[in-house]
């Protein structure tokens, strides 16, 4: 691999940058972005300058798509006439089955990857970048066959993420999608609701907050998340967030119905397990 196209250099794209210098990547990196975005990322050493996305892509050997949902769909329409043949296009976006299904359309002369990295922050844009930021965490790949992971520029792709720190797990882009809407999209939903509910009843008064504790800090941090950023993954995993929000929402009726019984013991009992599995692997 000889050079990087990173097209998105906010907090992902800009991270990833800087954890290819890290593990000793020396060749260019060119940013595709705006320009401010392009500025802060050449400030954080994460690119090396910004080009058109024609120009970026032209002679790279690994294009990085990490924009938005809408903007990595919209980039995928117009890429397959600009890449190298024998290059890897790969993504960021956290749902994947339109993002293969597009890409799968619409790249013909040369390979398509799909992935998600399992790394954030509340805080977005390249100066909140950190070449550790994929250190231990999961890097999901979504092949269409397993065949496409042994090709050799899979291979190589593969092996930077080794290089990073990355965890790479292969899954199939529908189960990708189902499982991220229990472990991703309703937590922050949750999130969401809670925050506004809290703040529907309390008035908006800032005085009864000085009665909140941990607890609700800890369980509101997600709400922080901005609707813009959200709205691509809602809108490309619907299917699957409802029926979590269904089995969800009956959960709580149940918790709502057995409040003077013992009923729910069985539900704290299992929402500690779970909560201590996470802490052992997250």
């Amino acid at each position: 691999m000889k050079s990087v196209a990173i097209v998105g250099t906010g907090l992902i794209g800009a991270s990833f940058g800087l954890a290819l210098r890290q593990a000793g990547f020396d060749g260019p990196i060119h940013g595709v972005s705006s320009e401010r975005a392009v500025a802060d990322a050449v400030a954080a050493g994460a690119i090396d300058r910004g080009a058109p996305l024609a120009e970026a892509v032209a002679q790279a050997d690994l294009i990085f798509l990490s924009q938005t949902i809408g903007r990595i769909l919209d980039t995928i329409r117009h890429l397959d006439p600009l890449v190298r043949p024998g290059a890897l296009v790969t993504d960021a976006g956290s749902t994947k089955c339109e993002i293969v299904d597009l890409a799968r359309r619409s790249v013909r002369r040369c390979q398509f990857l799909g992935g998600h990295p399992m790394a954030g922050k509340e805080k977005r844009g390249a100066a909140e970048a950190h070449g550790g930021l994929f250190r231990g965490r999961t890097w999901v790949l979504t092949p269409d066959e397993p065949s496409e992971l042994e090709t050799p520029v899979a291979g190589t792709f593969r092996s930077w993420l080794d290089r990073i720190g990355a965890r790479i797990m292969v899954m199939d882009a529908d189960e990708h999608d189902r499982v991220v809407a229990l472990t991703s999209h309703l937590p922050q939903l949750a999130s969401t609701a809670l925050g506004a509910t809290v703040g529907d009843g309390l008035g908006g008064s800032p005085r009864w907050l000085q009665v909140a504790g941990a607890g609700l800090e800890d369980m509101t941090r997600l709400a922080l998340g901005s609707y813009d950023l959200w709205r691509d993954i809602l809108a490309t995993n619907t299917e699957h967030i409802e029926r979590a929000l269904a089995v969800y929402i009956q959960k709580l009726e149940h918790m709502r119905e057995n409040l003077r019984t013992r009923q729910l013991q069985e539900e704290f009992e299992r929402g500690a397990l779970l909560a201590g599995r996470i802490r052992r692997t997250v």
